[in-house]
C-alpha cells in the first residue's frame, strides 16, 4: 500500500534538506563541534539518500529509461565520488586547513549532481513510469532510507541485490556506532 510521496518527491526533498544544511555550514563561523555536528548531519543524509538511490532508483533508470544503463552508471559514478570525500570529510578534523575544501568539493559536487537528477534523470523516469509505479518506488526509498548506513562506506557494493542485502545490516552497526558515540545527538 502507498501512503506517501513518490520517489521524485521523496528524493527531491532530500535535496532540499541538504542544501539547507549545507547553507548552515556555510553561515558557521565556528569550527569544532559545532561544525563537526553539521558535517555529521549531511553525511547521513546524503548516505541514506544514495543508499536509497543505488537500491531503487538508479536500478528504475536502467529499467524504464531510454539509455537508461548510461545515465545510471554516471549517476552512480557522482555518488561514489561523493562518498570518497565524505569519508575523507569524516577522518578530517574541523581545525584541519583541509576541511573548507573538502567541505566545498561536496557541495559542489551534491550541487551538480544534483542538479543534474532534477533536470535530467527525474523528467525522464517521470515520463517513463506510471504514477503508481513512482510511488511504490517512494515507498520502498523510505524504507531503505531507515535501514541505510550513517557512514560513508565507498568501497561497499553499489548495485542490486547485493547492496539490498548487506545495507541493513551496515546500517545496524552503523546506528549501533552512533549511540554509542552520541555522534547525530546535539
Amino acid at each position: 500500500m502507498t501512503g506517501g510521496r513518490s520517489i521524485l518527491e521523496e528524493l527531491t526533498s532530500d535535496h532540499r534538506e541538504v542544501e539547507e544544511t549545507f547553507a548552515r555550514i556555510q553561515e558557521t563561523p565556528a569550527q569544532g563541534q559545532e561544525l563537526r555536528d553539521l558535517v555529521a548531519e549531511v553525511t547521513v543524509e546524503l548516505v541514506r539518500h544514495s543508499v536509497a538511490e543505488e537500491q531503487y532508483l538508479y536500478p528504475a533508470v536502467r529499467e524504464y529509461v531510454e539509455n537508461g544503463d548510461r545515465l545510471a552508471d554516471k549517476e552512480t559514478a557522482d555518488v561514489s565520488r561523493v562518498e570518497e570525500l565524505l569519508k575523507q570529510l569524516e577522518r578530517t578534523d574541523t581545525e584541519d586547513p583541509q576541511m573548507s575544501a573538502l567541505l566545498q568539493q561536496v557541495m559542489d559536487h551534491v550541487a551538480a549532481h544534483v542538479e543534474d537528477e532534477e533536470n535530467h534523470l527525474f523528467p525522464a523516469l517521470s515520463r517513463a513510469c506510471s504514477f503508481a509505479t513512482l510511488n511504490e518506488l517512494g515507498d520502498k526509498v523510505r524504507r531503505a532510507k531507515d535501514v541505510a548506513p550513517t557512514h560513508p562506506h565507498p568501497s561497499t557494493p553499489d548495485t542490486p541485490p547485493v547492496n539490498r542485502l548487506l545495507a541493513p545490516g551496515v546500517g545496524l552497526v552503523d546506528r549501533a556506532r552512533d549511540f554509542v558515540t552520541g555522534r547525530g545527538r546535539s
